[in-house]
């Protein structure tokens, strides 16, 4: 008889066991739900409209800032914010200082993307990553961007050549999210200046526009790396580092690329598309 209520009581304690964890579950599904509608959603907002009988996406307060997004890949209902393509400061030409000029401003614990090659070594804090979300750069003599989501905790050094033609980036001012990927985490959407194609670099490829398929460029991971003040200031004493607070006067206009024949021959080639 004892054994046989010592067994109910067992059973009681499992059932009730299973159901908080099924109420801990359901909880946690509850609140990162409630997360995702807290951030606007584009559509909801006003961000996709019509114009010419082309699917448009805003991009800002000029007609010519929005973005052609009429053969995207991505679903309209899951991209995030819309705050304009020129409101992240995505740096064009960026100042350096010195290791020892910066010293004084970071800890030892502090995080940063590192690029070296050749005699170029180009360090990149992620505090400042975090306000430019892309910098474009030169390594070497070849052009690079650091860039950096804090949403996805996603940094990375990206190539900008593509055949004979150079690309420049910069955010969209939207992040955009997929279940299925990077565990459902919203992630930026970059886009081009010279073709204006949108990106999305948690799939590493772009998303739409001229350019839609391509991927992007991660640089090979034996020219940089994720690492911290103390690993730059004493393996890479003659770093070049970004200065803080950088901005600039954003462009009224940009050189287009309207014929990307040899960026798509070059990736069909390679494989890569």
């Amino acid at each position: 008889m004892k054994i046989k209520y010592f067994i109910i009581a067992c059973l009681f304690i499992l059932l009730g066991c299973n159901s908080e964890k099924s109420e801990k579950s359901e909880d946690s599904e509850k609140t990162e739900e409630s997360t995702k509608k807290q951030r606007p959603i584009a559509i909801d907002n006003g961000k996709f409209f019509e114009q010419g009988g082309k699917q448009m996406l805003y991009g800002g307060e000029s007609d010519m800032q929005h973005f052609d997004v009429s053969n995207s890949e991505l679903k309209a209902g899951q991209f995030h914010y819309g705050i304009g393509r020129e409101k992240f400061p995505a740096l064009l030409a960026p100042k350096f200082t010195t290791i020892a000029a910066a010293d004084s401003l970071w800890n030892d614990e502090d995080r940063f993307l590192i690029a070296y090659k050749g005699d170029d070594v180009k360090a990149y804090s992620v505090k400042d990553l975090t306000r430019h979300e892309v910098v474009n750069d030169m390594l070497d003599g070849e052009p690079i961007m650091a860039a950096y989501c804090v949403l996805a905790d996603l940094g990375a050094i990206y190539e900008r050549t593509y055949g004979d033609e150079v690309l420049t980036f910069a955010l969209s001012g939207y992040t955009y999210y997929d279940p299925e990927v990077w565990d459902g985490l919203d992630g930026f959407v970059f886009w081009d200046r010279e073709t204006e194609s949108l990106w999305w670099p948690l799939i590493g490829r772009s998303v739409s526009g001229l350019l839609k398929g391509v991927g992007l460029l991660e640089m090979d991971k034996v020219h940089w790396k994720d690492t911290n003040w103390g690993d730059v200031k004493h393996e890479y004493p003659n770093a070049q580092v970004l200065i803080s607070g950088q901005d600039y006067a954003r462009p009224d206009t940009w050189p287009k690329l309207d014929d990307v024949t040899q960026i798509r021959s070059g990736f069909l080639q390679s494989g890569l598309e």
